[in-house]
């Protein structure tokens, strides 16, 4: 690109992109929303993938949901590119975890949290991930697991395990879905871990951590531990 990968310019550019007809600036809990394709926010986060973290730090403070995400992904874009220093990887989580009520939606944590936080944390200590998961704050519970993302696809599940049995309970459908869609995929890897989890809590976790974790397995294996949470619920 040939302009400077500052916020005010990506936000400029952002707010110019298209919107499909049908959609309007809408304001949710997620702040303003415009509407603008994903996609095409994305794309352009791929043309200021250089902007450093001072600037992403200005996009995360804006109020428009899609520039939000523009911060996360030029984060995200960074944190896997191989030729990004350490130095940098080390700044970008020092973003994210300092300006994490500012990460606070789910999209924002699913796209930013696996390579910005696991992919650091990955050859140091995970001791952060459970502070997190026993934050009062939902949205950084969920960091903790999708962080582990990163660890899984090096099958390395001890700690997306380990997260679990702290958010096994957690009454945060958002949480719940997390950590029982990355049990699932860390079973893939290790079935009999996954099963060992199902045991010991299947018949008091909630619903729809369940049904994401036995999600795509055998319908014996589903039948089983979802009857389990139905007997378990009967007898209260």
């Amino acid at each position: 690109m040939t302009a400077l990968p500052t916020s005010d310019v990506f936000t400029e550019r952002l707010t110019a992109l298209p919107v499909p007809e049908g959609r309007r600036v809408r304001i949710s809990e997620q702040g303003a929303v415009l509407g603008v394709r994903m996609r095409d926010v994305f794309a352009l986060a791929r043309e200021f993938i250089d902007m450093p973290p001072d600037e992403i730090a200005n996009l995360l403070e804006r109020d428009v949901h899609e520039v939000r995400v523009g911060a996360c992904s030029i984060m995200d874009k960074q944190a896997r590119r191989k030729r990004t220093p350490q130095s940098r990887r080390a700044q970008l989580y020092d973003l994210y975890m300092g300006r994490h009520d500012r990460i606070n939606t789910w999209d924002l944590v699913d796209l930013a949290a696996p390579h910005v936080v696991g992919g650091y944390l990955y050859d140091k200590s995970r001791a952060p991930l459970y502070t997190l998961a026993r934050s009062p704050q939902w949205w950084e519970r969920r960091t903790a697991i999708v962080a582990t993302f990163y660890f899984i696809r090096h099958d390395d599940l001890g700690d997306t395990f380990g997260i679990a049995e702290i958010l096994a309970d957690d009454p945060v459908e958002l949480v719940q879905k997390a950590y029982g869609g990355w049990i699932r995929e860390a079973g893939k890897r290790e079935p009999a871990r996954l099963l060992a989890f199902l045991d010991r809590h299947a018949a008091t976790m909630p619903r729809t951590a369940l049904r994401y974790a036995v999600e795509h397995h055998g319908s014996d294996l589903r039948a089983h531990y979802m009857g389990a949470a139905k007997r378990s619920a009967g007898s209260q």
